[in-house]
């Protein structure tokens, strides 16, 4: 294959950001609409947060088996497919007659969605050759983050209130059809140069881990947490993880790649990404009760007050790329962990009279926290590995990204839901202080994380994992077929 010109790897970048728009978006106007979605389906804290986890459990289950399998069967080919399915989910979640079709169809957006941002970064690891060009077409991505942000609950608010909640998912409709004709047009087929075999149990396995513990932890309230039924639930996920242990290393072409895991910045960079992505939902699933519950603003004002946030967001995310690009991932991951420490922190004391000054102001020193933390995290995933290994790196990134959304939503929701006993307005002021901190510990383990494994003896860990997977690759590069 020819050398794709700069002009043609931008526009690659520009529709690959597409899914990830469509993607974004489809998370922050889910959560603008709960309040509508909870009085018209009459659906309890707990159904609410099944709305969104319903989505991302499954999301978080089948990106690695999507990245995987872009790799054997062709990125592009792997990659529309996603976006058709997507497509179709959001449709069928516009028509959902009841709460529980609702959740269903939302897992059809979910495996849709599995093959999109996993496959995208990949498609990018591979037109994007250079380090620094690598790192801010990276940095686009994660500005993409932000775009989404602003544009979901504007949107998802003003559609909410004119024409219903169910108008939400229609957005996604435009956008997948053309980016599936545009990748069809111009994005370049390439897979690995060997393809990996499936991994049917391994693939069980992540999901009855991920499924164990997010229903333990969202069922809990109601259960109780020293509950037979809690612990087992819990005793489940640890014996899958246990298996999942053993059973990974056993086969040639796992589904999750354990040795990833012996470079201490690659570590580190998914553990990172759980507790800022945990952070961030659990940020957004509070604030919209709360602006729309305790302040009792509509679902557009409410999405207006989110866009600063979102602003914050996707002004810091390139510049996060540039400095990654230029000068490594420590300075941004330090000033991920201060900024979203502070910006929880300010949070901790909030209640019914809390200035909408100070509430801006806290979710922009959020938001740059957490604008600043997408760059050197996806870098680190993919950097240092070999370009056939990129599907599957990269999804194990996105991965632990959706495991922190689901993950921060049961946790937090959980949290609501036992400190409020149901009562949503009355007492979730008081009911949501917990929530705070938990945010506010996530940005300090940020921050720690982000220090330690930016050293010279962590960098010297990634050096010998990426010889190991080195010496393992063939020296032909991956397979490109069929650019236009």
């Amino acid at each position: 294959m020819a050398e794709l010109t700069k002009q043609r790897r931008m526009l690659v970048l520009a529709i690959c950001c597409m899914s990830l728009l469509i993607v974004g978006m489809d998370n922050t106007i889910v959560n603008v609409a709960l309040p509508s979605i909870r009085t018209d389906l009459n659906a309890s804290v707990e159904g609410l947060q099944w709305t969104i986890d319903s989505y991302t459990l499954v999301l978080a289950s089948l990106l690695i088996l999507a990245g995987s399998s872009a790799d054997r069967f062709g990125r592009r080919r792997t990659f529309q497919s996603g976006l058709v399915l997507f497509t179709l989910g959001s449709l069928l979640c516009s028509i959902a007659p009841g709460l529980g079709w609702l959740i269903v169809f939302r897992m059809v957006q979910a495996v849709g969605g599995s093959m999109l941002n996993p496959v995208a970064m990949s498609i990018i690891t591979n037109v994007f050759t250079e380090p620094q060009e690598r790192a801010r077409a990276i940095g686009i991505w994660g500005g993409v983050i932000g775009i989404s942000l602003g544009v979901g609950p504007v949107v998802g608010g003003l559609l909410t209130e004119t024409v219903g909640w169910r108008s939400i998912f229609w957005i996604n409709v435009p956008i997948g059809l053309a980016a599936v004709v545009l990748a069809a047009l111009y994005v370049p087929e390439s897979r690995a140069p060997r393809a990996r075999r499936v991994d049917p149990i391994g693939q069980l396995l992540v999901l009855v881990v991920l499924a164990s513990v997010t229903y333990a932890i969202i069922n809990a309230p109601q259960a109780g947490w020293g509950s037979l039924e809690t612990w087992a639930l819990f005793g489940v996920a640890v014996l899958a993880a246990l298996a999942l242990l053993a059973y990974e290393p056993r086969r040639a072409d796992p589904l999750l790649e354990l040795r990833f895991f012996r470079s201490v910045p690659f570590s580190a960079a998914t553990v990172i990404a759980v507790c800022a992505f945990g952070a961030f939902s659990g940020f957004l699933f509070l604030n919209t009760l709360y602006l729309q519950d305790v302040r009792q603003l509509s679902a557009l004002h409410a999405g207006l007050f989110l866009l600063p946030m979102a602003l914050v967001t996707a002004l810091f995310a390139p510049v996060s790329g540039r400095i990654v690009g230029s000068r490594g991932p420590r300075l941004p991951l330090v000033l991920a962990g201060v900024a979203m420490c502070a910006g929880g922190l300010a949070l901790t004391g909030l209640d019914r009279t809390t200035s909408y000054g100070w509430l801006m102001a806290s979710y922009a020193m959020f938001a740059i926290g957490f604008g600043m933390v997408n760059a050197p995290v996806t870098n680190t995933a993919v950097s240092g590995m070999p370009r056939s290994q990129a599907g599957v790196a990269a999804a194990v990134a996105s991965t632990s990204r959706q495991v922190g959304a689901a993950l921060g939503v049961a946790i937090i929701g959980s949290v609501i839901n036992t400190g409020s006993s149901g009562a949503m307005a009355s007492d979730l002021v008081s009911a949501s202080r917990p929530g705070w901190w938990m945010i506010v510990a996530a940005g300090v383990c940020v921050l720690l994380l982000g220090a330690a494994s930016t050293s010279r003896r962590a960098q010297r860990s990634a050096d010998r994992t990426a010889r190991l997977f080195s010496a393992e690759t063939p020296t032909t590069g991956p397979a490109v077929i069929g650019a236009p």
